[in-house]
């Protein structure tokens, strides 16, 4: 009996053993499938993409097609109806957010409440803003409602008469020339109006010939009566446009032109990339940088035999250029030594398929007066010598890319660099593209160099000397755009700058100035290198060298968040507290 007695309790324990280890396992495996879930989207990413493809379908239904039929957003301005539906929809979808349960999200969600409504606020800004230089020039086109009104007709297929059409078209032309006449008697706009002008103008062509366009060949009636008036139409509207050219400052010969933007509008944009700092403190930073880069240049100068004369250690290091011809060759041992070096310390996991598909192309004699180093993404583009360069520039363009010097370029470039973002990103999140940001995307490539560098990477004098002429560079680069668009240096003082305090050749030093003032790139672009670089590095010693995680787990934790702002990956990463209102207030570098 006593056996018997003993069974029950014997058997309800063993069920309730197996019942918590049923537990522990579903637990486990619901922790996993949420990391699994997270590391593609979290709880914001629907209305996020949902947003997205909103903006595209507005954006689509309201440009004037091309003559393909399908539309064509191309650089046409916005309608006041386009515009007025793009600012329905980021105030609705503003107003969706404060009904959404921010607090249950998880950090991933959050992160992404937080950078959405980063978005819809800076757009809603920019389109009122927008809205607002278009009502100071809609006197100067009285004639634009009767237009945008004919291609509105024609979205939805409307019956047009041709005689009428003709009519109304030529009345049209009349008050283009008649605005002609009075804007040469009262010309008051501002430098921005002119602009807008300008645009609005050649946009109502456009809009214009996707109306003629639709009816034309297809309505015999119309295709009899409309197709003169509306070419009449259209040369006057030319005709007018010529008024509002946005006169540009043509350079002589190769002479470097830009704009300034400003400190205010310097300070707005840093703010808006989630940097609590000022210009002036990045130019603290930047010289800071530059003490240490000369400090441990000069070491490497006088390694080599140099004492302190540094141009003349890195004068030997340029002309180390390998013979015509070995280039390529020696962007592959360079790229294949940077992932030697990774797998070597177990810095990161390189995924196979991301090895095997890097690329190579030579790049172009013009493209190099703007890029006279390499430049990549899912290839690297080889910057050296053609044919139809001058001797001079040859030599310059082989000792400017010789083999130390590339010796961080190429991983910059490839991989762990800008190949394996793009690997990366298009695998993980890549709805989080909108919200990308240079400090991210150039940081990332940039922090690499930092980070090997530190690791040894650079073993011999020479190979330091190379890497330290970039790490120099981005210094330079900051402290040039930054006082460039302060109005402190004009783009021949930056030149001079990066001849003299980082040893450029003076072709190159060129080609990175025009670069970085009239190749299309932001103001804070060239800033982002090092800058972003540094919040990375500032990231890496919070969690890497405190032992919160490996290299492997940070590195590939790191790119899955995509190239969103850094301080939102380091919310991710330390599970900070966010509010709905978050702004900037992650004080990365140490000035002391």
């Amino acid at each position: 009996m006593l056996y018997l007695k003993m069974i029950k309790p014997i058997s309800s324990l063993i069920s309730a053993i197996c019942y918590c280890f049923l537990l522990i396992a579903f637990s486990n495996l619901n922790a996993f499938a949420q990391k699994a879930l997270y590391e593609q989207t979290s709880e914001m990413g629907t209305t996020i993409v949902s947003y997205q493809r909103d903006i595209i379908a507005i954006q689509d239904f309201y440009s004037p097609a091309s003559s393909g039929g399908f539309s064509g957003r191309g650089n046409n301005y916005a309608s006041p109806e386009q515009r007025n539906r793009l600012i329905e929809i980021n105030s609705d979808y503003l107003s969706k957010l404060k009904n959404l349960e921010f607090d249950k999200f998880s950090i991933y969600g959050k992160v992404d409440y937080v950078l959405l409504k980063k978005q819809l606020s800076s757009n809603l800004e920019r389109l009122k803003e927008d809205a607002s230089v278009y009502q100071s020039i809609q006197r100067y086109i009285p004639f634009a409602n009767e237009i945008y009104e004919l291609e509105k007709q024609r979205r939805r297929g409307k019956y047009m008469q041709g005689a009428t059409v003709a009519a109304q078209l030529t009345k049209i032309m009349k008050r283009v020339d008649s605005a002609s006449t009075a804007f040469k008697k009262n010309n008051e706009l501002q430098a921005t109006e002119i602009a807008t002008a300008s645009r609005a103008i050649n946009a109502l062509s456009a809009r214009l010939k996707n109306f003629t366009d639709f009816y034309v060949n297809y309505d015999p009636e119309f295709t009899w009566w409309v197709p003169k008036p509306a070419e009449d139409l259209t040369a006057s509207l030319s005709k007018y446009a010529t008024n509002f050219a946005v006169k540009v400052e043509k350079p002589e010969g190769n002479k470097i032109v830009g704009s300034p933007i400003g400190k205010e509008e310097l300070q707005r944009q840093i703010t808006a990339e989630m940097l609590p700092y000022t210009p002036e403190q990045l130019i603290q930073l930047a010289e800071k940088e530059f003490a240490y880069c000369d400090k441990e240049l000069l070491q490497a100068s006088k390694d080599l035999g140099f004492g302190s004369d540094w141009k003349k250690a890195q004068e030997q290091v340029k002309n180390s250029y390998v013979p015509l011809g070995k280039q390529p060759e020696l962007i592959v041992k360079l790229q294949n030594d940077a992932l030697d070096f990774i797998k070597t310390h177990n810095l990161m996991d390189l995924p196979p398929i991301a090895n095997e598909t890097w690329g190579m192309v030579m790049m172009s004699a013009q493209r190099q007066l703007v890029n006279p180093f390499f430049t990549g993404g899912r290839e690297i583009s080889i910057s050296y010598p053609t044919q139809s360069m001058s001797q001079e520039d040859k030599l310059m363009s082989m000792r400017g890319n010789n083999p130390y010097f590339s010796r961080a370029t190429v991983h910059h470039e490839l991989v762990p660099g800008h190949h394996l973002q793009y690997y990366m990103n298009s695998r993980y999140k890549s709805y989080r593209n909108t919200f990308s940001t240079p400090f991210s995307g150039e940081g990332w490539a940039l922090y690499w160099e930092l980070l090997l560098y530190d690791k040894g990477f650079a073993k011999t004098p020479e190979e330091k000397i190379g890497m330290l002429f970039w790490r120099m560079h981005r210094c330079a680069r900051i402290l040039f755009s930054l006082n460039f668009h302060m109005g402190k240096w004009n783009p021949q003082q930056c030149v001079d700058f990066l001849v003299d305090r980082v040893g450029h050749e003076r072709a190159n030093a060129e080609g990175e100035v025009r670069r970085s003032f009239a190749g299309g790139y932001s103001p804070l672009y060239q800033v982002a290198y090092l800058v972003g670089g540094l919040q990375i590095m500032s990231l890496k010693n919070e969690m890497v060298d405190k032992g919160k995680m490996s290299y492997k787990e940070f590195h590939e934790s790191f790119m899955k968040e995509n190239q969103i702002p850094i301080e939102m990956v380091r919310a991710t990463f330390i599970n900070q507290p966010l509010t709905r209102d978050f702004t900037t207030q992650w004080k990365f570098y140490d000035f002391k």
